[in-house]
């Protein structure tokens, strides 16, 4: 069976540019996902698809005054559960709040592990990892 990405692109709201930026560098960075651009409005991050490889995902974070936390959440793939560790140790120092410390989630399944936090507007996001610990 052929690997199912189910989003291409997502785009997150936030407050201000300059706690967000310190935030998701620190926490995209400890999953391995590189920074692509920056400007006044937003900050991007990951690959963007093209037709010649379309097996990529890629965040926008977009500063809109005003943005309200609700009940969004935003899961990002974690290549092992040190990286679940990292995102969530580096997103406390960058400015986030706990909100699920990194353990397994056997609610969901069996090989589960994961981490919660609150970026600095309030945004829940989270790490994942799917394997079985080695």
């Amino acid at each position: 069976m052929a690997r199912a990405l189910m989003l291409d692109h997502v785009s997150i709201t936030v407050n201000a540019l300059a706690p967000a930026l310190r935030f998701y560098d620190a926490v995209m960075g400890a999953l391995g996902v590189p920074r692509v651009w920056v400007t006044e409005e937003g900050i991007g991050y990951g690959i963007r698809s093209t037709p010649e490889d379309d097996a990529h995902s890629y965040l926008a974070i977009y500063v809109r005054p005003g943005v309200v936390a609700d009940r969004r959440h935003w899961c990002f793939r974690a290549p092992d559960r040190a990286a679940v560790r990292a995102f969530h140790a580096a997103g406390l120092a960058a400015g986030g709040t706990d909100d699920g410390a990194p353990g397994p989630r056997p609610e969901y399944h069996e090989g589960y592990y994961a981490a919660f936090l609150r970026d600095p507007d309030g945004n829940r996001v989270e790490a994942a990892c799917h394997r079985r610990e080695a």
